[in-house]
């Protein structure tokens, strides 16, 4: 019997480079596990959607079955992984009866992310010993879930404790209830307590218009550097496949029959 599918469940965007550059990583995942089928869908903008992917993927005739594991593509466990991505799931379920699909957990927290993190720190000119007069901003697309921001605000700290001279977390949109200053006031303040050099790190995976708004703060504030989007880096693509493994292991994880 064959493996199940690994879903990889995108939100989308307007912009063009978001799903260029989701498919980009779910090649590279695909690569490192030849002979595992990967499909890509996404919530909303882009085709195909998450209804479309699942009609495909349902065996035809009067007999079998197909296992899908669905990975939302997200750092946090934040609305789209708690509400959007479980309804359009128990949607196709009740459409689909032939389909067996499993909601795998959400990318984040995870060290691979930190790895990922930094080797776009890396890129963008950023050394070991840089870190010991260097700033960093993580900054975030945003939430207002209590959960979501408390992940955050512990994968900052950790991020003290690699070396940085200071790490302030940051949402790319407007400050919101309980949440972290946009971009530009992290970097700021950061300039208010004295340190020099001030890099942002965009916690993101694709590119799109919330973190469009991280690059414009970065560059309000005259951030010294900035490094990409999280993207395609094997990093990411290791994270896929783990997600997916422990999905296929949980066996307390939501399963149609």
């Amino acid at each position: 019997m064959h493996a199940p599918v690994l879903l990889v469940i995108a939100h989308g965007s307007r912009d063009p480079r978001h799903a260029a550059t989701v498919h980009a990583l779910t090649a590279r995942a695909r690569s490192l596990r030849p002979g595992l089928r990967v499909e890509t869908a996404f919530l909303d903008f882009n085709a195909p959607s998450v209804p479309r992917v699942l009609e495909r993927l349902h065996p035809r005739g009067a007999s079998g079955a197909e296992e899908v594991v669905a990975l939302p593509l997200l750092l946090t466990r934040a609305f789209h992984a708690k509400t959007d991505i479980p309804s359009v799931l128990r949607e196709a379920r009740a459409r689909l009866p032939r389909l067996r699909v499993r909601q795998a957990g959400v990318l984040g927290p995870s060290p691979l992310l930190l790895t990922a993190l930094e080797q776009r720190l890396r890129e963008a000119g950023v050394t070991a010993a840089d870190r010991r007069s260097t700033g960093l901003v993580l900054a975030s697309a945003g939430t207002t879930d209590p959960e979501a921001i408390a992940v955050i605000a512990e994968i900052a700290r950790e991020l003290r404790h690699t070396g940085w001279c200071a790490v302030r977390p940051a949402f790319a949109s407007a400050n919101t209830p309980g949440g972290f200053p946009r971009t530009a006031d992290a970097v700021r303040g950061l300039r208010a307590d004295g340190v020099e050099r001030v890099a942002v790190a965009p916690y993101v995976v694709a590119p799109g218009r919330l973190p469009d708004r991280i690059v414009a703060g970065a560059a309000e504030a005259g951030a010294d550097v900035l490094s990409e989007v999280l993207g395609a880096s094997p990093a990411l693509a290791r994270l896929l496949l783990a997600r997916y493994d422990e999905a296929r292991a949980d066996r307390a994880l939501p399963l149609s029959a």
